[in-house]
């Protein structure tokens, strides 16, 4: 997803007449410190493909089938990172569904054993460096998650529908964020970002507690396609007019937005904590029957 960077000498660099942007939680998707790893896998093969064009057509086939494999392995590792990212970034999360990381060691070693091959030369030389080229590739990466995480005592049924619902939104902000890219305007593009984080946020407390999705799926369905569709619409208007008047209705249109979605979380968060009193409450009673004293009681005596 492409972003533009500039600055005070920008074409559109704030100058010192423009009030100054506030800080703003990130909108993007979160980023795994080992991203920028992957890309080595693919420049470690470059040998296998330079010298591919001069073996036989055997050879020429094996050296292209290795480099392809390692090419596979890193876009599989990056996947996996990503997936993995996305797993840390949530209090509540499954497992990814297939291991990638793991795969990409696989295709690793796969790789190896075919640059290593040799007729008559015996297997057992390829075979122990496709198994180092595994070893390194999950010691380099790791492993994907294995287990899900917060799941305990989370109806599954719910779990899932919240995870469908969530990535219906999640789509619908993309859609968002690749349309305000038209406008072409900094400014707008941090403004919409800052949104896509308050969105976010009610994701994650519709993940923390699925009996919230009632409450919230007009939000994160219905709003976030109508504010998808009238991003799309004003893009484009502003993209071939500059009309100052849309943007600024559609700034306040954001604005009511992002007061909406922020005042439905913090609902959701104390309703939350609302049930957890009532909870406690209901138990402490329970307690008082059996003859348990509370830590209160205990206290005052």
């Amino acid at each position: 997803m492409a972003e533009r960077f500039g600055g005070k000498f920008s074409p559109q660099g704030t100058s010192q007449d423009e009030p100054a942007a506030p800080a703003l939680r990130t909108g993007s998707e979160p980023r795994h410190p080992l991203a920028a790893r992957p890309v080595w896998l693919v420049l470690v093969a470059v040998p296998f493909l330079v010298t591919a064009f001069g073996e036989a057509p055997a050879g020429l086939a094996v050296d292209l089938a290795a480099f392809a494999a390692f090419a596979a392995s890193a876009f599989t590792t990056r996947e996996g990172l990503r997936a993995e990212a996305a797993f840390n970034a949530r209090r509540v999360a499954r497992r990814p569904a297939f291991p990638r990381k793991a795969l990409g060691a696989v295709l690793v070693g796969a790789g190896l054993w075919l640059g290593a091959f040799a007729p008559g030369a015996g297997l057992l030389g390829p075979v122990i460096l496709a198994a180092v080229g595994v070893a390194l590739h999950l010691l380099a990466f790791g492993l994907d998650p294995m287990r899900d995480k917060g799941m305990e005592g989370i109806d599954s049924f719910q779990q899932d529908r919240v995870a469908r619902v969530v990535g219906e939104g999640e789509k619908l902000l993309a859609g968002m964020n690749d349309a305000i890219l038209r406008a072409k305007d900094r400014k707008l593009e941090a403004r919409v970002k800052l949104f896509i984080a308050t969105a976010r946020e009610m994701f994650r407390a519709v993940e923390d507690d699925p009996r919230d999705l009632t409450a919230a799926r007009k939000y994160m369905g219905v709003y976030l396609m109508g504010a998808r569709d009238a991003t799309a619409r004003f893009a484009d208007l502003y993209a071939a007019t500059r009309d100052a008047k849309a943007r600024a209705d559609y700034e306040a249109l954001l604005g009511d937005l992002e007061t909406n979605f922020s005042a439905r979380t913090r609902e959701l968060i104390e309703n939350g904590r609302e049930d957890l009193d009532i909870e406690i409450e209901v138990l402490r009673d329970r307690l008082a029957r059996e003859g348990v004293p509370s830590p209160s009681t205990v206290e005052t005596k």
